[in-house]
């Protein structure tokens, strides 16, 4: 949702840099002998005849990201016969892979999301005439929308630099295309045609930009987590005033209320920091899954406000055409 990621700073910082697991004797001797026992010199083979199943080398799984998980859960293990806590390596809680997936949890709901906006993009276009205003302003929406959360899935599934990058990258779009559409929704009859046209080259600059910039040397949290507040913030607030402005001459609106306040009351979620639930449902996961419902909210604020926009300027059309003209 919009506000992705406002919070992630409170989870990304740590993931810079090494953890309670990783940085412990037990976890480096396990890693150092079972690379050595198993792998090639630069990590990424098996030595001997070890055989790997096909699924996980589908999913990248090198010889040292075997050690390495292995070596994960041996720690872990240490970690509860000594009654310590859970703990986290490279600033990530420990999960279970299934079938070579990483987070399996947040892959599956990172899909359903997908899968929702795919569902409700139909369900508007069998609604909605297409020559509707802000028609295709949604489309656009939901295919940005959809090609973030696929982002998400992939990410999830395995972690690497630029699977990383481009989650961090598509969720900030998310949180500008749902700023954009603000504006136009709220600027429509305010603002001239070449107002937007500039919104437009702006918005699509700063994308570019903040894309560039965190695929420049080490990936920059606090940035990517300021801007994104910055950006969402304002987008909430005039959604938020929008809404109650308008409350009473458009009564749907309350959707778009509605959506604003969950999607900040969910992110609450991102706060809490704790082992997952089985290895397998962290809370970041269940944030996921929150945000699912959501997207069907928006889209059924987005059908009744392009058949209020329709009706009201077909009336001003034909409030047009019998005025009465001055000779």
């Amino acid at each position: 949702m919009f506000l992705k990621h406002l919070f992630i700073l409170y989870i990304s910082i740590e993931i810079s840099g090494a953890s309670v697991g990783d940085r412990s004797p037990y976890y480096q001797r396990c890693l150092e002998k079972c690379q050595l026992a198993n792998c090639t010199e630069d990590g990424a083979n098996f030595v001997g005849n070890f055989q790997q199943p096909t699924y996980l080398k589908l999913m990248a799984w090198s010889c040292e990201d075997e050690c390495k998980y292995n070596c994960m859960w041996a720690t872990v293990d240490s970690f509860h016969e000594r009654k310590w806590k859970t703990p986290q390596f490279y600033g990530k809680w420990p999960f279970v892979r299934i079938l070579g997936i990483q987070e399996p949890a947040s892959v599956v709901f990172s899909l359903l999301n997908l899968y929702n906006h795919l569902k409700m993009i139909k369900i508007f276009h069998r609604r909605v005439r297409s020559d509707s205003p802000l028609y295709w302003l949604w489309f656009v929406y939901c295919m940005i929308c959809s090609h973030a959360w696929a982002w998400s899935a992939i990410f999830h599934a395995r972690d690497f630099p630029l699977t990383e990058l481009l989650d961090y990258a598509c969720a900030f779009s998310i949180v500008l295309i749902n700023c954009y559409v603000m504006m136009f929704r709220v600027l429509r009859y305010i603002m001239p045609r070449f107002f937007f046209i500039v919104i437009t080259v702006l918005f699509l600059a700063l994308f570019a930009n903040h894309t560039a910039y965190l695929s420049m040397g080490q990936f920059d949290y606090e940035y990517n987590m300021q801007i994104n507040i910055i950006v969402g913030t304002i987008t909430a607030l005039c959604w938020f005033i929008w809404s109650v402005i308008y409350r009473y001459r458009q009564p749907y609106v309350w959707k778009c209320a509605m959506f604003v306040a969950l999607t900040g009351l969910i992110l609450l979620l991102e706060l809490v920091d704790q082992p997952p639930i089985f290895y397998v449902f962290d809370y970041h996961s269940l944030w996921h899954l929150a945000t699912a419902p959501l997207v069907l909210l928006i889209y059924s604020f987005a059908i009744d406000d392009c058949h209020f926009l329709r009706k009201t300027e077909i009336i001003d059309m034909q409030d047009e055409r019998y005025k009465p003209k001055h000779r």
